[in-house]
Parts: structure tokens; C-alpha cells; sequence
């Protein structure tokens, strides 16, 4: 076989494929049994029918149009990995020759990843933020832990922002009432933002045992889009009180004995978390540096291809949220233009950025192994909230394994770019990432050597 390359742009190419006939032998021989499979011809079983009667009854052409379809497939593959060009689309087949006997020619226009060279990235500068713990970062935490110890307590006033009502709402368009439109023991904080315009206003001030009708439109069912009349009836009006700052809310919020203790404790965490993201700025900024060294020119396929895979689970979100798409922008504080905008400046980038990685996976030799790919399966399944096994086996059977490694290989890829950096914090100090890693390694070890522990038996 052989294979010419045609670029007709810096994003296609066509090729051209000339194939001995003998090279079809194998796919000539299963066409012919697959015909045998599909006529029936008196005095021959199915599948028996000898090649000459196939031809005779049915013609040389039906062979050749199955050969074809059965080979050209695999053809084009291996011109492909012979002619070292990196498909991002699927291939326009066109047979331009056949020779029975003789030879095949065919072509196959496609798109492919464009040819470019990636910079030196031994050295990038990059400045992250500086590793300051304040005491507004310990406040914040602690607030945090608070708001999660919080209790309700019923009072006798009038809502106001920050309280919880408990209510019953009802819809109604032209008196009409609304049977999906109801619920009842709602309980609600009120100025949360809710998506139904109009509910905040509208409880402010409302005390237990009151009744209020507001006009809006309903966001969600049959009638998402339409004005209706939606009535309240408040049943009762709480407010969060939180815990004292002491010695017994460290106690009740966690497994230290004093308050110190515990503002000690956040205070490392703090620590520790800023080290990770001293880490994850200087990936992102160092890959930053570099894609803005870099002009590639996109393959319009695929670029049309990442937009319409954001705008399908876009769609999805949509409808499992159950509003209306005007509810739902509004909830998201966006519209469907702007939305669209972001899709194609973030699938141009991301399209971008996966070309130079792979392009750096290549270069560095990265790749996976099995431990690797099965912590990723373990992170992948703890924020979807499914079992290791569950989603093992899932992607095994979607064949998305490739693209699990592709996503992990690209992940060392810009582990690499940002090791090689040149960085430094804010105020100008230098930051040392090999002895944050080994500071956050020691950590873990620790971490995970105190959770093996076996407790004492009394």
C-alpha cells in the first residue's frame, strides 16, 4: 500500500491511498461469504453458494461494493498511522480507481491536529500568591463552622433577611388553581434568592399565621413562562442562632478540647491549603504562559464539535432542573448569547490547550500506570458519589478508558510545565515547589498512618 499526504490547509489533509488488489484478498473472501449469507439461489443452501454462481447470478459489483465497505475502513487507519497525521474528525472516503484484479485507489479528506512546535518552557516566570495565613482566613473558617452548629428557634415578629419561614404556597392563573403548582411545609431562608422572582420581597416582614399574594412568573411545569398569582401562608417565622465561641463549641464542633486548639488547627489547614494552591497557580499560570507563546489554528471541526458537546449539556442541565430556560439563566445570572459566547472562547481554549499537552506528552515520553488509573477511578467516583467498581466497569463498557488515561497524561503534562517554572509569591520570595511537595507528602503519610492505627482495646 501507499499513501500520499495533500495538505489543503493548515487544519486538512487528503489522502491518497493505492492498494494492490492482493492486499483486498482477506476482505474479498468474507465478502464473498457474507453475500452467501443474504441470497438465496434454488440447489444451494444458504451460505454455500459457490463465488462463481454469486458472480454470475448477481455480478462481480455486489462482491466488490462489500469488499469495499469491509476494507477501507482498516485501509484508511493504517495510511493514517503510516503517514503520521493526527485525525480530529471523521475521514470523506472516496474510491477514485478500481482495477479488479489489479489495484484500488481511494482518497480521504479530513481534519486533522495542526503541525506546530511548542516552546521552551524550562524557566517560565510565574508569580502566585503568597503563603499568609490571616486572622480574617481563621474567622471565615470558624463562621463557617458556626453556621454548621447553628440551631432554629421559633420567635414572634415578622420575617426579615437571614430568617427561616416555614410555608404553604399555592398558584393561581385567572383563579384558576394550579395543581402542580402547590407545596406545603416549604421551608425557606429568606432573601436566599430564590428563582421565583418576586418571593423575597414578598415574605420581608411577614409574620406566622399571615397570608400574601404576589404576581410573577412561574418558573417550572406547564405553565413555566406565564403570569400567575402565587399566595404564601406563613406558619411559623425561626432564626438561626449560633453557638457561643468557647471551649464547648470545640468540643461539640470537633475533637479538640479548647477553642485555641481548634483556631491552631485551622490556622495549619489554612496553611496547608495555600501551599496547594501555590501549587495549582503555578500549573495554571505556567500553562497560561506558555499557550500565549503559542498560535495554532483550529480544526473547524472540531471546534464546531466542543461547542456543541457544551451546548448538549447545557440542554441536559436545563431540563433536569426543571425551570424554564428563562428561570434558569436568571437563576445563573447569564443569558442563553452570553452563555453561547463563553462556549466558543472556552472550547477554542480548551481545544487548544489539549493539542500543546498531547504535543508535551509526546515529547516527555508521559505515561500511565495502573496504580495512577485506579486512583483516578477512586477521585472520579468520590465526586460523583458512586462506587470505584460501579465506574470501572462503566467506563470499561462506554470505551471511555482512553480517554480517562488521555485526561491523566494531560494532567502530568502540566505537572511537568509548571515544575519547570521560574516562581516566586507576591511579596517577591521565591517558592520552592519540590519542598512543598515533600512537606505535603510527609502530611499525607502522617494522615493516613494515624488512620490505620488500630484503637487500644480497653
Amino acid at each position: 500500500m501507499k499513501t500520499a499526504v495533500e495538505e489543503l490547509s493548515p487544519t486538512r489533509v487528503r489522502l491518497t491511498v493505492e492498494v494492490p488488489f492482493k492486499e483486498l484478498e482477506p476482505s474479498l473472501q468474507a465478502a464473498y461469504k457474507k453475500v452467501a449469507q443474504q441470497v438465496r439461489v434454488p440447489g444451494f443452501r444458504p451460505g454455500k453458494v459457490p463465488a462463481r454462481i454469486i458472480e454470475q447470478r448477481f455480478g462481480r459489483a455486489v462482491v466488490l461494493e462489500e469488499t469495499l465497505n469491509d476494507a477501507l475502513p482498516k485501509l484508511y487507519g493504517q495510511a493514517v498511522d503510516e503517514s503520521d497525521v493526527f485525525p480530529v474528525s471523521q475521514p470523506e472516503i472516496e474510491v477514485t480507481k478500481i482495477e479488479d484484479g489489479e489495484q484500488v485507489e481511494f482518497t480521504a479528506e479530513v481534519d486533522v491536529r495542526p503541525t506546530f512546535d511548542v516552546p521552551d518552557y524550562d524557566g517560565l516566570e510565574v508569580v502566585v500568591d503568597a503563603v499568609e495565613v490571616t486572622d480574617e482566613d481563621i474567622d471565615t473558617q470558624i463562621d463557617a463552622l458556626r453556621q454548621r452548629f447553628a440551631t432554629l428557634t421559633g420567635v414572634e415578629r415578622a420575617a426579615t433577611s437571614g430568617d427561616y419561614v416555614v410555608m404553604d404556597l399555592r398558584a393561581e392563573i385567572d383563579g384558576n388553581n394550579l395543581e402542580e403548582q402547590q407545596a406545603a411545609d416549604v421551608s425557606y431562608e429568606v432573601g436566599a434568592g430564590s428563582v421565583l422572582q418576586g418571593l423575597d420581597d414578598a415574605l420581608d416582614g411577614m409574620s406566622a399565621d399571615e397570608e400574601k399574594t404576589f404576581r410573577t412568573t412561574l418558573v417550572g411545569g406547564e405553565n413555566a413562562g406565564e403570569e400567575a398569582d402565587v399566595i404564601i401562608n406563613v406558619k411559623s417565622v425561626k432564626e438561626k442562632v449560633l453557638p457561643e465561641l468557647d471551649d464547648e463549641f470545640a468540643q461539640l464542633a470537633s475533637e479538640f478540647d479548647t477553642l485555641d486548639e481548634l483556631k491552631d488547627s485551622i490556622r495549619e489547614q489554612a496553611r496547608r491549603n495555600k501551599l496547594i494552591e501555590q501549587v495549582v497557580q503555578t500549573r495554571d499560570k505556567a500553562l497560561e504562559a506558555l499557550l500565549g507563546q503559542i498560535d495554532i489554528p483550529l480544526p473547524d471541526s472540531a471546534l464546531k464539535a466542543e461547542i456543541d458537546a457544551r451546548k448538549h449539556n447545557l440542554e441536559h442541565q436545563i431540563s433536569d432542573s426543571g425551570l424554564s430556560r428563562e428561570a434558569y439563566f436568571r437563576l445563573y445570572q447569564t443569558t442563553e448569547d452570553d452563555q453561547f459566547a463563553e462556549f466558543e472562547e472556552t472550547s477554542a481554549k480548551a481545544l487548544k490547550t489539549g493539542f500543546v499537552l498531547d504535543k508535551i506528552v509526546k515529547a516527555e515520553d508521559i505515561n500511565v500506570n495502573e496504580q495512577e488509573l485506579t486512583d483516578f477511578v477512586v477521585r472520579r467516583a468520590m465526586q460523583l458519589g458512586v462506587a470505584p467498581n460501579t465506574l470501572a466497569q462503566h467506563l470499561a463498557d462506554n470505551d471511555q478508558l482512553t480517554l480517562a488515561m488521555m485526561e491523566i497524561v494531560r494532567d502530568k503534562a502540566k505537572t511537568v510545565v509548571g515544575d519547570a517554572a521560574k516562581v516566586t509569591d507576591g511579596e517577591g520570595n521565591a517558592v520552592d515547589l519540590k519542598a512543598i511537595y515533600a512537606e505535603l507528602d510527609a502530611e499525607q503519610a502522617a494522615d493516613q498512618a494515624t488512620e490505620q492505627e488500630e484503637p487500644a482495646e480497653a
